[in-house]
C-alpha cells in the first residue's frame, strides 16, 4: 500500500506483517482527527478487544495541527501539536489492541478542500485491502466542518468501489452534535457499557486535548450515560452507556441516494414527530 501523503504512516501494534494485519480487520473506523475514534468509534474497538474473532483498525485523515491549546501545550508549533497527537494516537492504538493504525497527516484544510482525490484514493486503498464488514465514520448532522468533509470523502471511495467490495453496514457516529433528536426508529442504539477502565484509558491518552483545554474525556462518558438513561421514558435502562449512530448504510448499497437528502429525510421526521405531539395537545 502507497498512501499519498509523504507524512502517513501505518502502525501495527502487535508488529504483524502489515498484509495480515490489514486483512484480518472486520470493524473499521476512519475519523477527521486524533482522538476521534475513541469518542465516535467507540463500539467498534470495544467489539474488537480482547477477541481474535473481531480486529478493529483505525484511519484518521487530518493531523490536528491547528487545534486549540492551552496549559502546559500553550506554546506548542502546530508542527509540535501534530507529533505529539501522531504519538498519542498510536498510544490509543496499542491500549485498545487495534489491529492497524494509519494516520494519513493531511492538513484540515487539505480534508476540506472537496473533492481531495488523494485523501479518497487512500481511503479506498484502505478499504480495499481491509474489506471490513462495519464502518464507522461521522454523522451527517456534526457540526465540525472537518467531519462533514471526511464523511463526504469516505462516501465516494466507499462508492467508487464495486458493491460486492463495499461495507454492509456504515454507522455515522455523534460526537460534535449528538443524536439524541433523531426518532428511536430512525437511530441506532450501540451499547458501550461495561470496561470502564478501557473507555477512560483510551480518552485520557489524550493528554494534549484534555490539559490543553478540552474535557473530552468527561464529556463523551457523560453523553453515553446520559444517551442511556434518557432513550427509554418508560421502561428501566437495559444498558450503562449507548452510543448513537445514523445507519448509513444505504448510502453504500444505493448511488443515486443523496447523503443530503437522506438525512434532510431523517430530520423531517424528527419535525413532523414535534409538531404532531404539540398539535395533539394543544389542539392547534
Amino acid at each position: 500500500m502507497r498512501l499519498k501523503n509523504a507524512d502517513a504512516e501505518i502502525y501495527v501494534p502487535d508488529g504483524r506483517p502489515l498484509e495480515e494485519a490489514l486483512d484480518r480487520v472486520t470493524h473499521l473506523g476512519i475519523g477527521a482527527h486524533p482522538g476521534d475514534l475513541e469518542m465516535m468509534a467507540y463500539h467498534g474497538i470495544l467489539s474488537s478487544f480482547q477477541t481474535s474473532k473481531n480486529w478493529f483498525g483505525g484511519v484518521i485523515c487530518a493531523d490536528g495541527r491547528g487545534c486549540p491549546r492551552a496549559g502546559a501545550y500553550e506554546d506548542y508549533t502546530d508542527d509540535m501539536m501534530r507529533i505529539t497527537r501522531a504519538q498519542e494516537q498510536r498510544a490509543a492504538a496499542v491500549i485498545g489492541q487495534y489491529g492497524f493504525m494509519a494516520q494519513l497527516s493531511y492538513t484540515s484544510e487539505e480534508v476540506k478542500d472537496a473533492p481531495n482525490a488523494l485523501l479518497c484514493e487512500d481511503l479506498k486503498q484502505v478499504l480495499r485491502a481491509t474489506h471490513p464488514s462495519v464502518l464507522y465514520t461521522h454523522s451527517p448532522s456534526d457540526k465540525h466542518e472537518t467531519h462533514i468533509a471526511t464523511l463526504t470523502a469516505v462516501i465516494r471511495a466507499v462508492r467508487d468501489l464495486p458493491k460486492r467490495e463495499r461495507p454492509q453496514t456504515i454507522y455515522g457516529c455523534e460526537q460534535w452534535r449528538d443524536l439524541d433528536w433523531m426518532l428511536d426508529t430512525d437511530k441506532i442504539a450501540l451499547d458501550v457499557g461495561g470496561h470502564e477502565n478501557l473507555a477512560a484509558a483510551l480518552l485520557g491518552v489524550f493528554d494534549s486535548q484534555i490539559a490543553g483545554g478540552k474535557s473530552y474525556d468527561v464529556a463523551a462518558l457523560g453523553r453515553r450515560r446520559a444517551n442511556a438513561t434518557y432513550f427509554e421514558a418508560y421502561s428501566v435502562d437495559t444498558s450503562d452507556e449507548l452510543l448513537f449512530a445514523i445507519d448509513l448504510s444505504p448510502l453504500a448499497h444505493n448511488d443515486d441516494l443523496s447523503l443530503t437528502e437522506y438525512t434532510a429525510t431523517l430530520m423531517s421526521h424528527f419535525t413532523n414527530d414535534v409538531i404532531t405531539r404539540l398539535k395533539r395537545h394543544t389542539g392547534e
